[in-house]
């Protein structure tokens, strides 16, 4: 039996058979080629276009007014901020200066003692002769006399002065500086005129007065103490100040300290002794300084003319002067020593401080009439007007020293 073998696979067969799978390919792409293609299903899609537009500028909102509480308090904060920067600089740059300020040696300097103003006595320029000549002329017709004098006129000036400096004994006119100081006490605070004082048996004097008839024990207000003292001159109401004011011990190194050097007190009143002292240019400088403003306030210096004004003894400075004329005066009166202190208006404006002490014998009533005729001299040469020492009648002329 004849087998059946494979063709013998060389290499011309083989070149064969893949020619012809080569041809079968392209045979059957021509086939696929004739038939149409299956269209692929659609599929729903949605684009979505997005458009650019163009940028504007925003609208701006309009803003609502500010409340005015608002805008002050933004205001003041600026003013603040402002403030507190320039502090800040000021600070530092003061710091800063001190710092270096403290670093340079310590220069010691004695404190100055202030100037106090000048005293009226040295005040005045030139001396009115012919108006010493006449004040002389009457004083030496009685040689037994010793006249203490001085005149201040304060509009020009001019004065008279005859041994004014000299201490002489005050009487009741230790009172003026008296009243001085307690209504400086009353300025300062440490006084009230409503206050009472005490009538106690130590401070009981005669002479003068009224309240040496109250009880002990009876009180009257500082205000009506210091009145009695200089409008009826009471000696009682005058130690009831002096001791109110602390005693000699207080008062006199308080004159001192005012210029007024011859004023002391060494006892209390009546001093039928004449202890206690003055000058007569101590009484003008102390007027004038009241008439100026220097020791008071206002309200008490107006306080102490009006008290001086009311002077019921009006026996000696008053008498020279016309009946219109104002006077604000106290006066002094023991066995040898008699006197007067005045600021004086006159009828036609003019102003003057007067100061007339005589020392004279015992209870020798001439230097009540001398005074009187300086005074009447005096008002006659600064208003030259002629006077009647008569024309003036004694107003209640009283029999207080």
């Amino acid at each position: 039996m004849k087998r059946d073998s494979k063709p013998p696979h060389n290499h011309k067969t083989r070149l064969e058979n893949l020619r012809s799978r080569q041809q079968q390919s392209t045979d059957l792409g021509k086939i696929n080629a004739k038939v149409a293609p299956m269209p692929k299903p659609a599929v729903a899609t949605t684009k979505i276009q997005v458009t650019a537009k163009p940028l504007r500028p925003p609208v701006p909102t309009p803003k609502k007014p500010s409340p005015a509480w608002y805008i002050l308090l933004k205001f003041t904060f600026r003013i603040v901020v402002v403030i507190l920067g320039f502090s800040l600089i000021v600070g530092t740059a003061i710091a800063t200066w001190t710092n270096s300020q403290s670093r340079q040696p310590i220069k010691i300097t004695t404190p100055q003692t202030p100037t106090p103003p000048a005293l009226l006595s040295s005040q005045l320029q030139t001396q009115a002769t012919a108006l010493k000549t006449k004040i002389l002329a009457a004083a030496i017709k009685e040689p037994s006399f010793d006249l203490f004098f001085l005149m201040a006129d304060l509009d020009n000036k001019n004065s008279v002065n005859i041994k004014s400096e000299q201490v002489v004994s005050s009487a009741s006119l230790i009172k003026l500086p008296l009243l001085v100081a307690f209504l400086q006490e009353v300025d300062a605070g440490t006084i009230q005129l409503n206050e009472m004082l005490e009538i106690s048996e130590d401070l009981k004097a005669g002479q003068a007065g009224d309240l040496q008839k109250l009880p002990l024990g009876t009180k009257i207000s500082a205000l009506e103490t210091l009145t009695k003292m200089i409008v009826i001159s009471d000696n009682t109401a005058t130690n009831m100040i002096l001791k109110r004011l602390g005693g000699k011990e207080k008062v006199n190194p308080r004159f001192k300290s005012w210029g007024i050097t011859a004023t002391v007190i060494n006892n209390p009143l009546p001093d039928l002794e004449g202890t206690n002292t003055t000058s007569a240019r101590d009484l003008v400088n102390l007027l004038g300084g009241v008439e100026a403003g220097r020791w008071l306030k206002p309200r008490s210096r107006d306080r102490l003319l009006d008290i001086m004004r009311r002077t019921e003894t009006n026996t000696l400075l008053p008498q020279g002067i016309e009946p219109n004329a104002r006077i604000a005066h106290k006066t002094g009166n023991i066995n040898k020593v008699v006197g007067d202190v005045g600021l004086v208006d006159t009828t036609d404006g003019k102003r003057y401080i007067i100061a007339a002490i005589v020392r004279r014998p015992k209870e020798d009533e001439r230097a009540d009439e001398l005074i009187r005729q300086i005074s009447r001299l005096t008002y006659e040469n600064l208003t030259a007007k002629p006077l009647n020492l008569t024309s003036n009648p004694i107003n209640n002329p009283g029999q207080n020293p």
